[in-house]
């Protein structure tokens, strides 16, 4: 199975179990994060949904090129990255806090998955970045827009952007994109993290939830994420795109 979905104590947590090829996302993982979407919406007793990686070095390593490099056309690449845009953005808008346990590192379109829940807790040794530019495209799930919107400085989260380069736990502390940096065994940091939401109310948590919504539906975040897809998709037709993803590709065999 390339993803595990396991509910216990009102917790929904949700792996991607593809460490042989650094769990990277294909079209069965999404699969399962359609059906995480589907359970907490289906179950009011879930309180919090974490999302992370199987193993201690990797969180996601974002699309698997090895199958969406097949992509040619911005026609081609479209309904992919269509899809995992409104993937997400349906797991930033679930009514339950969410967060992302980066194990390890976290690049491309694993980035833009962390970016997308509520917290990151960040194993000290990770590295995290929005690498797409070093391939020639935008990202392309959303996690640009969720990135703007989330860090307190725009010119932190254009720099991530525009260098393409991951950045160490420090510095993702220092910019706000990491929640917590932690040092020891990840299921041990992340229930400390939970132990004081959990003295709360779950329905007190559903309800800060509304007002995050209610701003991003005001603002007309779903369009503005819509629009980064249609911008990747163009880039991802270009030669130099694809030029970059084969040398990727050979670099990695």
């Amino acid at each position: 199975m390339t993803y595990t979905i396991h509910l216990e104590d009102n917790i929904l947590q949700f792996t991607i179990n593809r460490p042989k090829v650094r769990n990277a996302i294909n079209q069965e993982v999404m699969d399962g994060l359609e059906q995480l979407v589907s359970a907490v919406h289906n179950d009011i007793t879930i309180k919090f949904v974490i999302i992370t990686g199987e193993g201690n070095e990797v969180f996601c390593s974002g699309g698997d090129l090895s199958i969406f490099h097949k992509f040619r056309t911005a026609q081609d690449a479209f309904p992919m990255l269509d899809r995992m845009a409104n993937i997400l953005y349906n797991i930033a808008t679930l009514p339950v806090p969410v967060i992302a346990l980066v194990n390890g590192h976290a690049v491309g379109g694993g980035c833009e998955i962390a970016t997308a829940c509520d917290f990151r807790l960040v194993s000290s040794h990770a590295k995290c970045g929005f690498i797409q530019g070093s391939l020639a495209i935008t990202s392309g799930w959303g996690g640009g827009t969720y990135l703007v919107e989330k860090l307190a400085r725009q010119d932190d989260a254009m720099l991530m952007l525009c260098t393409a380069k991951p950045l160490d736990a420090t510095a993702l502390e220092a910019n706000g994109w990491a929640t917590k940096v932690y040092k020891d065994d990840k299921e041990h940091e992340l229930q400390l993290f939970l132990c004081e939401m959990k003295q709360v109310e779950a329905s007190v948590h559903r309800a800060y939830k509304q007002i995050q919504i209610r701003k991003w539906a005001g603002q007309k975040l779903f369009d503005q994420i819509k629009e980064e897809v249609k911008a990747c998709a163009v880039l991802w037709e270009a030669e130099v795109h694809h030029e970059a993803v084969q040398k990727f590709l050979t670099k990695q065999k």
